[in-house]
């Protein structure tokens, strides 16, 4: 039997659905950095992540239309407005797909672990493969640039030793120096600011421009929200003279003129809120200094809130697309 002509399970379709989601959003936001770019080298390289992204949205429709599904609406030509003047200034568009590629890897990953169909475990492998090219792509091109900043470097391990102490896992000495952070910590840490810097020009640029009072108030509050996370997550770094990220490129400019949709703004604010909660779960899951956990626990309890306002404001406007529903076997229990 042909993989195709086995049935799609509720975790395919449910993937395939998110994945047509996220991917139809990322092409209208191709469709206006390859207007605005100016460097022919970042070009390529969103031409080359629009090109495969185009590829996968008309795969998953094939698959769609082959299991006799209806082809989401994700967002569309009538999301982005072209020829407006530049939202975000030098080489923010690399680092916007760095962000972007920190997002698809361990999704696309997660989604491989989902699927049972041959066709479809290929289709996320493939998916994965690219997202990680993209990640390199766009890694190599900013370093070279000299606008990445690398995680701190630590002196080379020259033995094993076992942790001896009960202490080491606590944060809150009152009479004593906490231990220093671990590279485990330092890592986690210099990740979730590396996102939180080029997220919060991102929340800068749409709070200039979103149409909707109430919108543009509520990226107001994730600019704040980024900042809060940076400055909380940094100061851990500080307290150990380490400088946490930051780069001199990719800020927002003063432009009022929306490259784009209310609606295609307010998803990609949900899809980062989203995976910070993630973030910091699992950062707090590999944290072994117990006032680290308890940060990020405290940032996660503020961002989730975040999350579900901005998910009841899309409700409201009528721009959250409803995904595949199960059927409600429960009302024949009433009978």
């Amino acid at each position: 039997m042909e993989s195709t002509d086995i049935p799609l399970t509720s975790s395919e379709i449910g993937n395939l659905w998110m994945t047509y989601q996220e991917k139809t959003m990322l092409l209208r936001f191709l469709e206006y950095f390859l207007e605005s770019a100016d460097n022919e080298e970042v070009k390529q390289i969103l031409k080359t992540t629009y090109d495969f992204s185009e590829q996968i949205v008309t795969k998953i429709k094939q698959i769609f239309e082959g299991a006799g599904a209806v082809i989401p609406l994700g967002f569309t030509p009538n999301d982005v407005n072209k020829g407006v003047p530049k939202l975000f200034d030098y080489l923010y568009e690399p680092m916007f797909l760095h962000m972007i590629s920190k997002i698809e890897t361990p999704l696309f990953a997660f989604h491989s672990t989902m699927s049972y169909r041959k066709d479809i475990r290929q289709l996320f492998k493939q998916l994965t493969a690219n997202s990680q090219e993209m990640y390199d792509q766009c890694v190599q091109f900013l370093e070279e640039k000299g606008v990445l900043t690398r995680p701190p470097y630590i002196s080379m391990p020259t033995e094993v030793t076992f942790i001896q102490d009960d202490n080491y896992l606590s944060g809150f000495h009152l009479f004593k120096d906490k231990r220093a952070l671990n590279a485990i910590e330092v890592s986690l840490l210099h990740h979730a600011i590396e996102m939180n810097l080029t997220g919060m020009q991102l929340m800068i640029g749409f709070a200039q421009v979103a149409h909707d009072k109430k919108v543009k108030e509520y990226f107001v509050k994730g600019m704040k929200l980024s900042k809060e996370v940076e400055t909380t997550l940094g100061e851990f770094l500080r307290e150990d003279y380490i400088e946490p990220p930051a780069t001199h490129a990719g800020k927002a400019t003063n432009s009022t003129v929306s490259p784009f949709s209310d609606k295609l703004m307010m998803y990609l604010t949900n899809l980062l809120g989203s995976f910070a909660v993630g973030s910091h779960s699992l950062g707090g899951a590999f944290s072994l200094r117990s006032d680290l956990p308890l940060a990020l626990a405290k940032l996660a309890q503020k961002i989730i809130p975040f999350v579900k306002e901005g998910g009841e404001m899309m409700i409201g406007h009528g721009w959250m697309e409803e995904p595949p529903q199960v059927e409600d076997r429960r009302q024949l229990t009433k009978t």
